[in-house]
């Protein structure tokens, strides 16, 4: 029997989102104890609808659940991608994060994810970061938060924000060595042969 506690880890899509910026962190959680023979995380999609999602480069997938039937997770997960775009003026989108992001819940933003936060009012006061090319359009629209060029990824208390793509890997494991501890996703990261680099 694992000695973890389960818990639910809910990743956010919708159509144009990057595929490595929710597929990595899906690969970290899922695997996350596979070695110590455990299972402390329950991975779900969760999108607007049940319809496919039609992520970037043509792949399509299919929601766990939908936004309206999705109890709180114990982790969230906001990717990014060109199709964060449309979601700052999705007023469903923006209002169910600002009732499921609170100091309790852990949120990890990946990628251009952190403009969704921000136009949702989530980073105000925060350290932030996000893709290299999406740096100043996360200025312009969280423009009370103080946005770092140089970072992979930032913790602020429950709230950690990726640089993008693969960082959303780094602080993906981050969160599992919180919950876990450091051997559990430093063999996480062996068992995906992957360099966790830390911030």
């Amino acid at each position: 029997m694992s000695s973890q506690p389960t818990r639910s880890v809910a990743i956010v899509i919708f159509d144009d989102v990057e595929v490595l910026d929710f597929c990595g962190p899906f690969e970290a959680f899922s695997v996350a104890g596979y070695v110590e023979g455990e299972s402390p995380f329950k991975v779900s999609l969760v999108a607007e609808t049940m319809d496919a999602v039609n992520a970037r480069n043509g792949l399509r997938v299919l929601p766990d659940v939908s936004l309206a039937d999705c109890p709180p997770p114990d982790v969230l997960v906001v990717p990014g991608g060109p199709g964060t775009r449309p979601q700052l003026k999705n007023q469903v989108m923006l209002e169910w994060l600002k009732r499921m992001i609170t100091p309790e819940r852990t949120t990890v933003s990946v990628c251009s994810g952190a403009l969704i936060l921000g136009q949702a009012g989530l980073l105000d006061g925060l350290n932030v970061t996000t893709h290299h090319g999406a740096l100043d359009e996360l200025r312009r629209i969280a423009p009370a938060a103080t946005v770092h060029d140089d970072k992979r990824y930032i913790w602020n208390d429950s709230l950690v924000v990726a640089a993008g793509v693969s960082s959303g890997i780094d602080a993906s494991l981050d969160v599992i060595s919180r919950f876990c501890g450091e051997a559990t996703a430093s063999s996480t990261a062996k068992y995906m042969e992957y360099e966790w680099r830390k911030a």
